[in-house]
């Protein structure tokens, strides 16, 4: 299958996002799917402290954005309305 970045992953499983998800696995290293644009899988993991997301695209390339935080509470349900209803679409 030639994909339009030029790549050819004839076997599926030759794409980097299969040894990704391995080396999660073997690492005992929790993540969930997504998909929230149609040219990309988006791997969510939660570390201790931190929070990653890494964009894997069609082509093979990766994007990766790292949140670090206290893991402390930020707040109560009002600030789960507060954010419902400014992200409302």
């Amino acid at each position: 299958m030639q994909l339009a970045g030029g790549m050819d992953y004839s076997s599926g499983m030759n794409h980097p996002l299969f040894p990704l998800l391995t080396d999660l696995e073997a690492a005992g290293i929790h993540f969930t799917l997504g998909r929230y644009r149609p040219e990309a899988i988006c791997v969510a993991l939660t570390l201790v402290g931190q929070r990653v997301e890494i964009d894997v695209f069609d082509d093979g390339h990766m994007e990766v954005c790292q949140f670090s935080g206290d893991e402390g509470p930020s707040g109560d349900e009002s600030l789960v309305r507060r954010l419902i209803a400014e992200n409302r679409q």
